[in-house]
This record gives C-alpha cells, sequence and structure tokens, in this order.
C-alpha cells in the first residue's frame, strides 16, 4: 500500500476559497474541532415554491479586507448539530466548499457560523485535516502559503 506524505499545517493558515473569489483568508487549525467553519452574517433560507429552498450568506465582515458584499446562494446544504467550542449545541448551516492549500483543492464541510467576535474568520477541523494527510505543528503558521509563494517562484 502506498502511503502519501503528510503535510505540515501551523496553527494558522492563509488559505484560498477560489469557487467564492477569496484569497489569502486567514484560518485558525483547530485538531479539536471536528467541523470547519466558516464566518458569514445575514443567513436566509428561501423556501420556493416547487423548487428545492435556497440557502443565501453573506461572508466575512464589511471590515475584511476580502469582503465584496455579494451574497452567496447555496442549493446544497443540510442543516445539523454543531456543538461549539464552549460545549453548547447550535443548529447551523452546513455547505460543501472547496479550499486551496498547499496549491491543491480540498472539498470539505463549512459550518456557516457567526464567528464575528473570533480572531480568525475560518476554523479548520480534523475532518479536513484527515483528508488532505496533514500534521499540525503549533509552533509555525502560513506553511502552506509559504510553499506555494516558494513554488511559484521556481517556475
Amino acid at each position: 500500500m502506498l502511503r502519501l506524505p503528510k503535510r505540515l499545517l501551523g496553527r494558522r493558515e492563509l488559505l484560498d476559497f477560489p469557487a467564492f473569489g477569496l484569497h489569502g483568508i486567514e484560518a485558525k487549525v483547530d485538531t479539536g474541532a471536528y467541523t470547519s467553519a466558516l464566518h458569514c452574517a445575514d443567513v436566509r433560507l428561501e423556501i420556493r415554491p416547487g423548487a428545492g429552498p435556497l440557502l443565501h450568506a453573506r461572508l466575512l465582515d464589511p471590515d475584511h479586507a476580502g469582503f465584496d458584499g455579494r451574497p452567496l446562494t447555496f442549493q446544497e446544504f443540510q442543516l445539523r448539530d454543531i456543538r461549539s467550542s464552549n460545549g453548547e449545541v447550535q443548529e447551523r448551516y452546513v455547505i460543501r466548499a472547496v479550499v486551496r492549500l498547499y496549491g491543491e483543492d480540498f472539498e470539505a464541510e463549512f459550518s456557516l457560523a457567526d464567528r464575528s467576535d473570533m480572531k480568525y474568520p475560518v476554523l479548520l477541523g480534523r475532518s479536513l485535516l484527515r483528508q488532505g494527510r496533514f500534521m499540525v505543528d503549533v509552533a509555525r503558521r502560513n506553511l502552506s502559503r509559504r510553499f506555494e509563494v516558494k513554488a511559484r517562484r521556481a517556475r
């Protein structure tokens, strides 16, 4: 059986959400969280007669450099119970999104949460870390972005 090498992530990483046009978004790597989380506001569900529901959300805050103000619409989503960092269970919408680390795209589930009181708009949980075969070195940060910058310079 061929084992692929594990890549190293720091406690914080800069990542991209190519489908959303978001680049260099700060994320906290959290091995204690199962599901990743993405900061959003203005979440609303639109029920369309004769068609499936649509979920609308605005990602990031107006003071964030990546904020463009446009709402995003999701046709595929789930409503799940997610345990927050303080142990409280909350109902949250969960979407699938592509995140780019080490120049590679990974599809993962992200709960849409109000992280305005948190320092980082994105939290990367264990389900994504396992999928990407990552290890975490809490003494380091932005390892993925540094790798991508070196790769661009080498081309």
